[in-house]
């Protein structure tokens, strides 16, 4: 059986398929993820970690289908380049990373506190992950596009530079349907 078909048996597993989401569940959620990074040319591995990129938890996503100290069953199951980029994903600490990630290059780990800058490769494919993981949640439910598709035009154009050429486009095209609400209400929570 292949790292994908894996990866998906073990979320259905660990009950993926009866998470809540926008869009369904945090299954569908996943799988759209994964989908839409390899239409996009993202390579195996950054798919891989789109597919299982919440099974941390995120800083805005509480729940969690496998803690922290066991990484390596994930390793295992999708590969240590794949993991590590799930481990980064979920652990950003989003209020103290995301504004600033453009100019500085540096994710804070919510789980550890400590500060990190990743090489080029590995900070583009975080960026290129969170941006894709946002454009689902957006496009899956209507009031967070509302509240947020400003924030999250503004937000991502601070990116630009990090994120791969395709998904800035896609980022562009899908946020360009989001009407534009100039009143933000904060920072939002998805997977």
């Amino acid at each position: 059986m292949g790292a994908e078909l894996a990866a998906r048996y073990w979320l259905r597993e660990r009950g993926a398929h009866h998470i809540p989401h926008a869009g369904g569940t945090l299954y569908d959620h996943l799988g759209r993820v994964h989908e839409r990074l390899g239409a996009l040319g993202l390579d195996h591995d950054v798919r891989l970690a789109g597919l299982t990129h919440a099974v941390y938890g995120t800083d805005g996503f509480g729940a969690t289908l496998l803690g922290v100290t066991d990484r390596r069953v994930l390793r295992v199951l999708v590969g240590e380049r794949a993991e590590r980029l799930v481990y980064l994903y979920g652990g950003c600490d989003r209020g103290h990373t995301w504004r600033a990630l453009g100019s500085t290059g540096v994710i804070r780990n919510r789980f550890t506190g400590t500060l990190e800058a990743p090489p080029p490769a590995e900070l583009r494919a975080f960026v290129d992950l969170s941006i894709v993981n946002e454009l689902d949640v957006v496009e899956h439910d209507p009031e967070m596009a509302a509240k947020y598709g400003d924030y999250f035009r503004d937000l991502f154009a601070t990116w630009a530079d990090l994120a791969s050429p395709a998904v800035m486009a896609e980022a562009d095209a899908v946020l360009h349907q989001v009407p534009a609400r100039r009143a933000r209400q904060g920072r939002p929570s998805g997977s």
